[in-house]
C-alpha cells in the first residue's frame, strides 16, 4: 500500500548544514562531518531551521531508507555537537603486553607472549589515548571510532585456544549510549 510519508529533523542552533545534491555536510563546534547518500525516490530538502525527507508514494522500502538516512544525519549532527566516545578495558591473565600509539599505527608488543608485535591501523579522524589500562577512543564520526574500537578488539582475537582460560585481550566496555 502506498501512502505519504515524511520525517522532518531540527538542525540545533549553532549547527550549519548544506545539501549539495546527493552529498549532506555538517558543522559544528568540534568539526565537520561529510557523507553521501543514496536517496532513491525520496525527496529531500531543506527549510528554515528543518530537513524534510518523504515521498509522495511510499512503500516499505521508501520507509526502510528514510529511518534510515534519519538515523545516520541525527549521528551526524550528534557527533559535531559532542564526540563520540568509546572505551576500551586491556585483560591479560597470562603474559602482560602494551599497546603503544604512533602516528595512525597502534602495536601490540608480547601479546600471549608472541615475539612478532601485532599492529592495526588507526582511521584518520580518531584519536586514541591510552591510560594504564584504559583505552579511550573519540571521534565525531561514530562509524570510524566504532571501527576503531572493533579493529582493537580483532587484534587480539585469540585462535586455537580454549576461550574459558585464554581470556586475555581489549574488549570493548563503553560505547555510546550503551554502557556494558
Amino acid at each position: 500500500m502506498k501512502k505519504e510519508l515524511q520525517q522532518t529533523i531540527e538542525i540545533p542552533e549553532g549547527i550549519e548544514i548544506n545539501l549539495e545534491e546527493n552529498e549532506l555536510s555538517v558543522k559544528g563546534e568540534h568539526g565537520e562531518n561529510k557523507r553521501k547518500f543514496n536517496f532513491g525516490k525520496l525527496d529531500v530538502e531543506k527549510k528554515d531551521n528543518k530537513i524534510i525527507i518523504g515521498n509522495k508514494k511510499s512503500t516499505k522500502r521508501e520507509k526502510k531508507l528514510m529511518n534510515t538516512i534519519v538515523a545516520h544525519i541525527n549521528n551526524m549532527i550528534k557527533g559535531v555537537q559532542e564526540k563520540f566516545e568509546y572505551k576500551l578495558k586491556i585483560c591479560f591473565s597470562h603474559f602482560p603486553f602494551s599497546v603503544e600509539v604512533q602516528g595512525n599505527q597502534a602495536t601490540i608488543k608480547n601479546f600471549l607472549g608472541e615475539k612478532i608485535p601485532r599492529k592495526l591501523q588507526i582511521l584518520e579522524g580518531v584519536e586514541v589515548k591510552i591510560e594504564k589500562e584504559i583505552i579511550t577512543i573519540n571521534s565525531i564520526n561514530k562509524e570510524l571510532a566504532g571501527q576503531t574500537a572493533a579493529n582493537f578488539e580483532k587484534a587480539t582475537r585469540i585462535t586455537n585456544r580454549d576461550r574459558r582460560i585464554f581470556q586475555d585481550g581489549i574488549f570493548i566496555t563503553n560505547k555510546p549510549g550503551v554502557e556494558i
